[in-house]
């Protein structure tokens, strides 16, 4: 501090201390680093990192372009009290997962024409419940009939009003499609319905 005299008298003017013109260089660091620091935290505190899921891949719906569909007739006959039971495969061949949610339609023609259709679906059986199949996997669902003739003769047993040797699957908001009947060892067969319920089940857990 130091006195000034001017016109009305002499008055006081404070000064600032000289700095030294040099810091030491240990000061100088230490002073950059607590800068850097806290400029840092504010800089994190006000803007803090989005986290982006990705979304979830969608799974298209098993077709007739994307899968393959075997009917294998009973290998066993159906007794007074136990239906013949066949049944319907459906293989994932896709490079893709696909979904089977709804009702699959069965249809059999006789081959000669000769008696009424059998159609039947699985929409009791299957409901609202959807199976996934990964690429190669098969889902099976069971179709129970009688391919017997109880009533009839013995020579007459096996004659059934409706033989099919190819039947149509349509699968869930799918178009019809003609597949051959065969045996569990892939030989050509013969779906023989005699009457009563034919009965279309759901389809089970896909496996490899």
């Amino acid at each position: 501090m130091r006195a000034v005299t001017g016109r009305t008298g002499p008055r006081m003017m404070c000064s600032t201390p000289m700095r030294p013109r040099t810091a030491p260089p240990a000061a100088v660091l230490l002073l950059t680093g607590l800068a850097l620091a806290a400029c840092g935290t504010r800089a994190d505190a006000g803007a803090p990192a989005a986290e982006v899921s990705p979304a979830p891949a969608r799974v298209g719906a098993c077709t007739a372009g994307t899968t393959a569909v075997r009917f294998v007739a009973a290998a066993v006959h159906a007794t007074a009290r136990r239906p013949a039971v066949a049944r319907v495969e459906v293989t994932n061949t896709s490079g893709a997962p696909c979904t089977l949610a709804g009702a699959t339609r069965l249809t059999a023609r006789d081959d000669q024409g000769k008696a009424a259709p059998v159609e039947t679906d699985n929409s009791a059986a299957a409901g609202t419940r959807a199976v996934d199949l990964r690429p190669r996997a098969t889902a099976v669902a069971d179709v129970g009939y009688t391919d017997l003739n109880f009533e009839g003769t013995a020579s007459a047993r096996e004659v059934c009003p409706v033989q099919a040797s190819r039947v149509e699957i349509t699968l869930p908001g799918d178009v019809a499609r003609t597949v051959e009947v065969t045996g569990a060892d892939g030989a050509p067969a013969v779906f023989s319905v005699c009457g009563g319920r034919v009965s279309f089940g759901a389809f089970g857990a896909s496996r490899a």
